[in-house]
């Protein structure tokens, strides 16, 4: 690829990290919290959740709440919990394939930056959980940057804190929609959509994205041209 990558950017939940479901139980327990049923939603609560994947939790909080914050706050604080309960009881585990791809890519001399909708918090508690402190240059909430997905904070945050030169030496790679759009906005030069979380073939192809590929363990074929 031209001109040569230098940044990674990769999404967690669904991408380099397997749940378990736990994205899904969290919200639930989110929803209870605050008294939300499929009828006040006019919709299965599950599909909400798998459309909204990859955003920042507190803002699709807010936004289904219809910009109440103080219940969103509410939510936001029983997701967590939840999903803390799930990384503690080791149902986070890491993607086939995450753990060797960081280690290919970074010994090319790529660095990695992990990006998540989760709060700094709970993504502290995953790293530590994977023992990915070291594997990776950095990890990035929405706190962390401004806005949550799909906009580009976060990777813009990304080029700044690893002082990469140019926005094109960049890739993202992630699972949904709103990855693809917040690394198209970013101006990454590639914009890599994975198969192995929440949206489907058909829904990342309706999004910008420059190749489409079956899990992260591929990125090293990809983007170093060497077999998965």
């Amino acid at each position: 690829m031209t001109p040569p990558i230098r940044l990674v950017a990769l999404d967690m939940a669904g991408t380099t990290v397997a749940d378990g479901g736990a994205v899904e139980e969290g919200f639930q327990r989110a929803l209870d919290a605050v008294g939300l049923t499929a009828a006040s939603l006019r919709g299965d609560p599950r599909e909400y959740v798998r459309r909204t994947m990859g955003q920042s939790k507190i803002e699709v909080f807010t936004e289904l709440l219809g910009g109440d914050r103080h219940r969103a706050d509410r939510a936001n604080t029983a997701f967590e919990a939840a999903f803390d309960q799930a990384v503690d009881r080791g149902e986070v585990a890491p993607m086939p394939g995450a753990e060797t791809t960081f280690a290919d890519l970074r010994q090319a001399g790529m660095r990695i930056c992990l990006t998540t909708g989760f709060s700094p918090a709970t993504r502290d508690r995953i790293l530590s959980a994977l023992s990915w402190e070291g594997a990776v240059d950095l990890a990035l909430s929405p706190a962390d940057a401004g806005r949550g997905r799909p906009w580009p904070d976060m990777i813009l945050t990304a080029v700044l804190r690893l002082r990469i030169d140019d926005v094109a030496e960049v890739a993202v790679v992630g699972d949904t929609a709103s990855d693809l759009v917040a690394g198209t906005r970013s101006g990454a030069s590639a914009v890599i959509g994975v198969l192995s979380g929440a949206h489907s073939r058909h829904e990342l192809a309706q999004a910008p994205h420059t190749h489409l590929i079956d899990s992260v363990a591929d990125l090293p074929g990809l983007l170093l041209g060497t077999p998965a």
